[in-house]
């Protein structure tokens, strides 16, 4: 295991990592990710610890995820489901946490659909002085880390599978294509892409894409451009990560319709001519087929890293509950 002077607490966000906290993280990963090719694929790291994985609104890879990180670990697990909990009597939110806390809990891994939930759970805990843990699994429209740190651990190994670090991405272009404004995914890889010195492009429709994203790439390492044409943010690409049209948090008709939006930003074989000749693409999933992207190129192991990224977040959530659950003071 790399050594490592972390002392985060928490992860709740990626806007204020700093670099050797993502290159700890990459190589922690790394390591796991070797442990996870073994015919054992557990460690003790984690014996005695309690992972509360509380979601607040449905998730599948990222929930099984962390689960299965954890276990990996050696952590005792509890799952919270908010349908069939106390929450339906009245119960909040808090004090559904503080149930959990009592539990004996050490970590909390928490999604919700408002912003902020896990930050005000770490909060308290931090009020109660306990040593607990918070890892926030999605907020809202705020972020998602440990996807933005999967998505930057799948691209770093590929560039280098024995030592992934920032620096790999350094002058590369990407480009991020679609609900760029629903999208927790999106403002969590424009934190951590920035900060590695790539040029990253944002491109979607106007409605999808407002232009204070701009504001994201001031004082970075890299450089950040906003498009609200496909082309130019695709144009001699590396890597190009889409986002599903996220129709549940849609308030208003954004959209002409779907097959229009595929036409104009669904990424295609024929739109990828405009990239560099190994491009990869990308997809945090859920993926709504033929609307993002053509079914056929997200099962293309030549240019999709779909499935990698599945892989990859495994080992990536097992480094944050590694670091966090051996780091606490």
């Amino acid at each position: 295991m790399p050594t490592t002077d972390w002392t985060r607490h928490h992860v709740l966000s990626l806007a204020d990592f700093t670099s050797a906290e993502y290159d700890t993280v990459l190589q922690t990963a790394a390591s796991f990710q070797e442990v996870l090719s073994r015919r054992t694929k557990k460690v003790p790291t984690l014996q005695g610890h309690v992972v509360a994985n509380l979601f607040f609104e449905p998730s599948t890879r990222t929930r099984s995820s962390f689960e299965l990180a954890a276990k990996r670990l050696s952590a005792d697990t509890l799952n919270f489901a908010s349908a069939s909990s106390s929450m339906t009597k009245g119960e909040t939110i808090l004090d559904t946490a503080k149930t959990y806390l009592a539990m004996g809990t050490d970590i909390m891994v928490i999604r919700h659909k408002e912003a902020g939930v896990p930050n005000a759970i770490a909060q308290e805990m931090d009020r109660l002085g306990v040593k607990v843990s918070v890892l926030n699994a999605g907020d809202g429209q705020h972020e998602h880390p440990s996807q933005g740190l999967l998505d930057l651990f799948t691209i770093c190994t590929l560039l280098d599978s024995d030592s992934p670090r920032l620096e790999l991405l350094k002058d590369k272009k990407i480009a991020i294509v679609g609900d760029i404004l629903h999208s927790r995914v999106a403002r969590s890889n424009i934190w951590s892409i920035t900060a590695s010195g790539a040029e990253l492009h944002l491109a979607a429709p106007p409605t999808l894409l407002p232009k204070f994203f701009a504001d994201f790439g001031k004082d970075r390492a890299g450089k950040l451009f906003v498009h609200w044409q496909l082309e130019p943010a695709l144009k001699d690409a590396d890597f190009v990560m889409t986002l599903r049209l996220q129709k549940e948090r849609m308030t208003t008709h954004l959209l002409p319709s779907l097959r229009e939006y595929h036409q104009m930003f669904g990424i295609t074989r024929s739109k990828l001519q405009l990239c560099k000749p190994n491009v990869k693409v990308l997809h945090p999933g859920p993926v709504n087929r033929g609307v993002e992207i053509s079914s056929d190129l997200m099962d293309d192991p030549e240019f999709s890293l779909i499935q990698t990224q599945v892989t990859s977040g495994v080992a990536v959530r097992m480094a944050l509950l590694y670091l966090i659950g051996t780091t606490r003071g």
